[in-house]
């Protein structure tokens, strides 16, 4: 089993910054992606940034392409989500999510097996 911890978020004004973390435990070794997702009140959860754990390769929704960047630290096994110029469109729960193989879109979280509990990022005009 893999457990993910998610920390950071919070509040922040538009144009303002925030660093979410995703911190993996358990059998860790054959995670091959991780991802961000983020569900807004009555919105789907919608793939955010991804990245690729062998590799390092990244993709990164239109929305946020530019403005989000994701990366890791093998080392602690774990994968953060730097946000910057947010704006209130980002509001939303971010989750992180972690899959053993490529299986289908990273941006389908039913493509996923393991999940963060969720962290609020709220941003005011």
């Amino acid at each position: 089993q893999v457990q993910l911890v998610q920390s950071g978020g919070g509040s922040v004004q538009a144009g303002g910054s925030l660093r979410l973390s995703c911190a993996a435990s358990g059998y860790t070794a054959n995670i091959a992606n991780m991802a961000w997702f983020r569900q807004a009140p009555g919105k789907q959860r919608e793939g955010v940034a991804t990245i690729y754990i062998g590799t390092g390769s990244t993709h990164y929704a239109d929305a946020v392409k530019g403005r989000f960047t994701i990366s890791r630290d093998n080392a602690k096994n774990t994968v953060y989500l730097t946000m910057n110029s947010l704006a209130p469109e980002d509001t939303a729960m971010y989750y992180c999510a972690g899959r053993m193989r490529y299986s289908g879109q990273w941006k389908d979280p039913l493509n996923f097996n393991y999940w963060g509990q969720g962290t609020q990022v709220t941003v005011s005009s």
